[in-house]
């Protein structure tokens, strides 16, 4: 055995969608051995790290003026609910503001905290009609010259785009030649365009019915294009606010391996209940929603982990939840190495106890901030409301 391998001091993991009882092994950052026989001090369940993909801000910073060291303080307090890899998402703004945020991203320590894999661009070539929370004044036309600076500016990973939009689909196709992966959100687009969208290379839906075109029996629209195709990730915010239980657990019935939770969450996330902002606007922080002074949902209070207790609360197996909050996510960004508990793949590991509460996280098989240091609150204690209403 390699000398400087040790044990995870857990009682069994999940390895590939199984429970394999037994202790895990890291050595050099990596899982060396599964099914180790646990020490007498054994606790607790090894799971996948979570992967969030659209997070616009956490434990008081916004990722649109956050500088190069908040990246650390924002990745002690998301590693504490389990986050181990993540996007920072910047919702629609004025272009200069892209120009910093993509800059600071790419001065960000590579291997200071849970793993920062490129940014989310939620905007700005999305519909007015559904912008939510979006300020409108910043949003553009589809432009393929736009769109290349944008990603030439930073480390671009996802974008977020209306493809009904004149010259979306050609932007679709476009990103797609350049590796970045498009998620249709924030649209108008009926089912026929959004199929067109996907043929050309979108691969998810960023929010499944919020802030899209509404789902009617002859006009399903996006979600109805991206629920029955087995190529596209279906995203949905499940903290029962965004989303009524039936709907979120209908959407993951529908979708199953291709359900990813995400949690759109804000500064104000992590924090005790205070107004905030998201991007460049104001926001209200009530009973446990975020939302603009006229009412419209602005984002989420949701953690990561409180989402996977959510789904399983509604009925998945603990496997499927934490299949769509690591494994869904890593294969949407074409990180395969990510979201699992493999011999031979990163040690970006969770130790969940038997209420789902997050004991341990690692990355890179080494020890991140725990939940008392950070000051985070436990699971529902604010991330989660028995609201239905929706965006």
């Amino acid at each position: 055995m390699n000398p400087e391998a040790k044990e995870l001091g857990v009682r069994a993991a999940f390895v590939e969608g199984g429970l394999v009882p037994g202790d895990v092994r890291i050595a050099d950052g990596q899982v060396s051995e599964v099914g180790v026989d646990p020490g007498p001090a054994a606790r607790g369940t090894a799971v996948p790290g979570f992967i969030d993909l659209h997070i616009n801000g956490f434990a008081g910073v916004d990722f649109l003026t956050a500088e190069p060291d908040d990246y650390a303080t924002v990745g002690r307090a998301l590693a504490a609910t389990g986050v181990t890899a993540y996007l920072p998402t910047f919702v629609t703004s004025p272009l200069d503001t892209y120009d910093r945020a993509l800059r600071t991203v790419s001065e960000v320590a590579p291997d200071a905290g849970p793993r920062v894999l490129g940014v989310h661009l939620e905007g700005p070539f999305i519909s007015r009609r559904w912008a939510g929370a979006h300020d409108p004044r910043y949003i553009q036309e589809p432009d393929l010259a736009l769109a290349g600076r944008l990603c030439d500016d930073g480390p671009v990973r996802v974008v977020t785009l209306a493809p009904e939009r004149p010259g979306g689909l050609e932007l679709v196709e476009h990103l797609t030649d350049r590796g970045i992966v498009v998620s249709c959100g924030h649209s108008d687009a009926d089912a026929q365009t959004a199929h067109r969208a996907f043929d050309r290379g979108a691969r998810a839906v960023t929010h499944v019915y919020n802030a899209h075109r509404r789902w009617q029996p002859r006009d399903p629209g996006l979600a109805g294009a991206a629920l029955v195709r087995d190529d596209v990730t279906v995203q949905a915010i499940v903290d029962d606010i965004h989303l009524a239980p039936e709907t979120a657990y209908a959407a993951f019935l529908a979708a199953r391996e291709r359900f990813s939770l995400v949690t759109d969450a804000i500064a104000a996330a992590g924090l005790p209940p205070a107004d905030s902002r998201l991007g460049h606007r104001n926001v209200q922080v009530r009973d446990g929603e975020v939302r603009l002074p006229d009412g419209t949902l602005a984002g989420s209070l949701l953690t990561m982990d409180q989402a996977v207790a959510n789904l399983v609360a509604k009925g998945a197996s603990l496997a499927d939840a934490v299949h769509a909050a690591s494994r869904a996510p890593a294969l949407l960004i074409g990180r395969p190495e990510l979201g699992r508990i493999a011999v031979g793949h990163p040690a970006d590991i969770v130790v969940l106890d038997d209420d789902l509460r997050v004991i341990r996280t690692l990355v890179r098989g080494e020890e991140q901030g725990t939940r008392r240091q950070s000051g985070v609150p436990s699971p529902g204690s604010s991330s989660s409301s028995s609201s239905s209403r929706r965006l």
